[in-house]
């Protein structure tokens, strides 16, 4: 059977559970141990899928076409192992399934309540990875915080299975904040103490404390905090503020919460976490000998989680590259009033973001513009690239008027179309073309020498696609379409030959790039850019 770990939060929300939570399962990966991570939402959506960006951060896609948690997210990059559908479950979801059981009669014309059926379903939740692989652990985040009503019948739950399952089985670590008030220059331990309180009248006692810090823990302040929340003292542990999320493993090791975990368990230690590949990584990060300026033309740029993993997929690349790259976050609707020139001055290259609507559309396709006159490495994913299409069928192929039938249903010129199996699909959850499907490249493209293979599998979360009817026009003009789906023949990927970087894609590539395994188009994204800032 496998052992349980469950990561709480209290005081304050954004705390880093997420982070966390992957970086033990990346140290317990490194001694060993088969190992997963799943998150629970609490919102009562089934999905993210239907959330604005602004609400929560981007919506995270697996590979079997579950739409998750950005947490998700950080899973896959520590780990460098794919998620799915079963590690993200939210309120919604657990509810929706209890209804349709009762619908069906399956209660028996039982009273359906929060307990037990609502908390069994969560349990069956919680346990239905254990079926999938043979996993020694499985961690658990479950979102919000400790006091918050949404997380009610989470932690309900939580005490059952300690119930079920025996303590040595299931351990409960919690997330808190330990404030620094500058005026009075000292750290507070009292919220802390509170967040502790208000889970014990769950029912539960939390085994570890990863308290979330400033400045450093004194001995004296661990032994107040491990004295008045009733935990051992070298449980509590402490998370101070890193220069990026990837020191997280090592300030974590150095804490050595893996050994206190495995004690807790009653698990074999296994061999010392060597983190080799992770160490180089970092060394590579933080030792550049190059340093870059990219532009990311958004629409959600208030928010950087709103584009996470294109982020994340920057760091990767860099540090591939032993290159810093600075990204500059280029609202596309202040590209609308003109002097696009101005505004995109010494950046080295330009990725535009993916996106869903009307707004800031004119600012992407006056961005590309602009880089493919210019010779500036361009970059565009799902939106990102039909709007490339969109700007040189205008501009190149004289099609006034071209444009995404998302924008403008009743365009003389629809070169980005609703797919047809799309055009009778009126509910907007979980509908889109969501999941992994192949790709196969044109040999001696760009893309092709990027991947260094000829057939891929990607990520997908789009509605519209390229109408092939323009595709002997775009081609003739000098854009050719360097990857299509084998089986529906959709382009996936177009590019200009005669230009140094200019390559489109309809998938979401950021979405599987992991600190090990950076992936290939940005990695040869930054190389260019590179390149192009040397002259």
């Amino acid at each position: 059977m496998a052992k349980y770990i469950f990561v709480t939060g209290g005081v304050t929300s954004s705390l880093g559970k997420g982070i966390i939570s992957a970086s033990l399962a990346k140290l317990l990966q490194e001694r060993g141990f088969n190992i997963t991570i799943q998150k629970f939402d609490p919102y009562i959506n089934v999905d993210p899928g239907t959330l604005n960006p602004y609400e929560h951060g981007e919506c995270f896609v697996t590979d079997d076409g579950a739409e998750t948690d950005l947490d998700l997210g950080h899973y896959e990059r520590f780990l460098n192992k794919p998620t799915s559908q079963a590690n993200n479950v939210t309120t919604g979801r657990i509810y929706q399934t209890v209804i349709n059981k009762e619908r069906a009669g399956d209660y028996l014309g039982k009273t359906v309540q929060v307990i037990p059926h609502i908390t069994d379903e969560i349990k069956r939740r919680v346990k239905l990875l254990e079926q999938q692989d043979d996993y020694d652990i499985i961690i658990t985040e479950i979102g919000g915080t400790v006091g918050d009503i949404e997380s009610l019948p989470y932690l309900e739950a939580l005490r059952q299975m300690r119930q079920d399952i025996g303590r040595n089985n299931c351990l409960v670590i919690h997330l808190t904040l330990i404030p620094y008030l500058s005026a009075a220059g000292e750290l507070k331990t009292k919220p802390t103490q509170h967040s502790v309180k208000e889970l014990l009248k769950t029912g539960i006692q939390p085994d570890i404390l990863v308290c979330r810090t400033e400045k450093k823990l004194s001995s004296d302040l661990r032994k107040k905090l491990a004295l008045f929340c009733n935990v051992e003292r070298n449980a509590v542990i402490e998370a101070i503020d890193a220069d990026t999320i990837y020191d997280v493993p090592l300030l974590m090791l150095k804490e050595n919460l893996d050994q206190i975990v495995l004690s807790k368990l009653k698990l074999r230690k296994g061999h010392e976490p060597e983190l080799t590949a992770w160490k180089e990584f970092l060394g590579r990060l933080k030792n550049p000998t190059n340093e870059v300026k990219i532009g990311l033309v958004g629409k959600y740029n208030e928010l950087p989680d709103a584009y996470k993993s294109i982020h994340e997929a920057f760091v990767h690349a860099g540090a591939y590259n032993e290159c810093k790259v600075k990204v500059k976050p280029i609202h596309s609707e202040s590209l609308e009033s003109g002097d696009v020139a101005k505004k995109l001055k010494n950046l080295h290259g330009i990725l535009v973001a993916p996106g869903f609507g009307e707004r800031g559309i004119e600012g992407k396709i006056a961005a590309i513009n602009y880089v493919r006159e210019n010779n500036i490495p361009f970059f565009g994913i799902c939106l990102g690239m039909q709007c490339a299409i969109v700007e040189f069928a205008r501009n190149v192929l004289k099609l006034n008027g071209a444009v995404s039938t998302e924008v403008n249903a009743k365009t003389k010129h629809p070169i980005i179309d609703l797919m047809p199996d799309q055009k009778e699909t009126i509910a907007k959850g979980g509908t889109m073309r969501l999941g992994a499907y192949s790709c196969k490249l044109v040999k001696g493209s760009l893309a092709a020498r990027a991947y260094g293979k000829t057939e891929v599998k990607e990520r997908h979360r789009h509605r519209y696609e390229f109408n092939n009817k323009y595709a002997k026009k775009l081609e003739k003009a000098g854009m050719t379409a360097s990857g299509i789906n084998p089986d529906t023949k959709l382009v996936e990927i177009v590019e200009i030959p005669e230009h140094p970087f200019f390559v489109g894609v309809q998938f979401h590539p950021e979405l599987k790039s992991t600190v090990e395994n950076p992936h290939p188009l940005f990695n040869a994204f930054v190389k260019a850019t590179i390149k192009h800032a040397k002259g």
